[in-house]
């Protein structure tokens, strides 16, 4: 019997073949059985929350952290913020005593990195207690977020979509910005054209988390959108004007005094390395030093630069444009977090609500799935498989959309 004819043999050849058809055509991804997995996907994410409240006691879950852990430091930089103390917020251990000391209970302490023009989000939270203030942080983002993701695709962003969404979870148990910034990035692509001062104006609030808002400017210089850049600079200009006259030129002090705590957050792994999901924070799990970690980071982002460049010269449309921006801003910053990743959302319903009314191109479908399930999933395989995933997936999503842009139908693309 000849080689060629062994059925042993031509199983093993025939495997990579039979993956890459999977991969790149996902048949397996049909509407209903992704319908299915997102029900079954949306009951999980329902009953951990259900169970979270419930086994928690004082508002502490049964690991000893707040419902809604982060929010502490938002809801604590609110009321230091009315008690004019916002300078504090910025001191390690008068924050610390601060949360424990309004929450009430013997917590640990949550970092507020953020510059001084958030203050102004987190003012009126200190007027409520804990719980309500949670409550209301989330439910008024959820709906910026919800609204501004229907602007940008009808047909894939819907209850069940948002509700299956892992990033929507993790977001809901850090009690986390994640649906503020997303909100505010997807209507600032939803307007781009219609109305380019007030979309320049929603990514000028995103400076209040900066490592978010790098690319935006850029983009709209390199795509020439001169009255979105106008209006996101007037409005970042605006927020740092009116932070420090409503909480003083020292809280700026401090917060400038405090950044070097925000490198050795990264540097010394004061949080655990698996919990970021940047390139910087991938080469560290795998065991690379900080000088390793940065060349590959800083690789990384002129790598996504060149791509960002060349992608918007060929590319007139504002959605495509900005769903490669929210992507490669994932790819650019070292400092990105598991629920920073909720950004993707936006780029994932633009790509989708393209492949649902033009088709899919080869690999689409399997990328975007796998883009929709990396916040879930992210943290779990890096912090116990040390396998960080989301720079790959990451870059997958780039590739696919830089694709579209750079290589449209009838032109030799697949």
């Amino acid at each position: 019997m000849s080689l060629t004819s062994s059925p042993t043999l031509s199983r093993a050849v025939g495997a990579p073949t039979a993956l890459k058809r999977i991969l790149r055509e996902a048949a397996w991804a049909n509407p209903t059985r992704l319908r299915n997995y997102l029900i079954l996907i949306a009951l999980a994410h329902g009953l951990g929350l259900v169970a979270l409240v419930y086994l928690a006691r004082g508002g502490v879950d049964p690991r000893g952290e707040p419902l809604g852990s982060d929010f502490v430091s938002f809801w604590t930089a609110g009321r230091l913020a009315l008690a004019h103390q916002g300078a504090s917020i910025y001191a390690p251990s008068a924050d610390l005593a601060a949360e424990r000391a309004f929450f009430g209970h013997p917590i640990g302490w949550y970092a507020f990195f953020y510059p001084p023009m958030f203050l102004l989000a987190c003012l009126p939270l200190g007027l409520l207690s804990y719980m309500s203030a949670l409550a209301a942080w989330l439910l008024t983002t959820f709906a910026v977020f919800a609204a501004a993701l229907r602007g940008l695709s009808k047909r894939f962003v819907n209850p069940l979509t948002l509700a299956a969404f892992p990033g929507v979870f993790s977001t809901i148990g850090h009690g986390q910005n994640a649906f503020l910034t997303t909100g505010l990035f997807a209507g600032g692509v939803s307007l781009l054209e219609s109305r380019p001062p007030l979309a320049g104006a929603l990514f000028g609030l995103l400076c209040f988390k900066p490592q978010l808002a790098l690319l935006a400017p850029l983009a709209l210089l390199l795509a020439g959108r001169w009255r979105a850049l106008t209006a996101f600079a007037a409005t970042a200009a605006a927020l740092a004007a009116v932070s420090a006259l409503a909480f003083g030129l020292p809280t700026w002090a401090a917060f400038l005094a405090e950044t070097p705590m925000a490198r050795a957050t990264l540097e010394r792994g004061l949080v655990d390395p698996a919990k970021m999901q940047s390139v910087f924070a991938a080469v560290k799990v795998l065991g690379g030093g900080n000088g390793l970690a940065y060349a590959v980071q800083i690789a990384a982002a002129l790598a996504a630069l060149t791509a960002l460049v060349v992608a918007l010269r060929r590319e007139p449309n504002a959605r495509r444009q900005f769903a490669l921006v929210a992507t490669l801003t994932c790819l650019t910053t070292p400092f990105l977090l598991d629920y920073d990743l909720t950004l993707l959302i936006a780029p994932i319903a633009i790509l989708a609500g393209e492949g649902l009314e033009t088709g899919f191109r080869p690999y689409e479908k399997t990328v975007l799935v796998a883009a929709f399930l990396l916040p879930g999933v992210a943290r779990p395989l890096a912090q116990y498989a040390h396998l960080p995933l989301s720079p790959l997936v990451v870059a997958a999503l780039a590739a696919v959309l830089w694709r579209r842009m750079v290589c449209p139908r009838g032109a030799g693309a697949p």
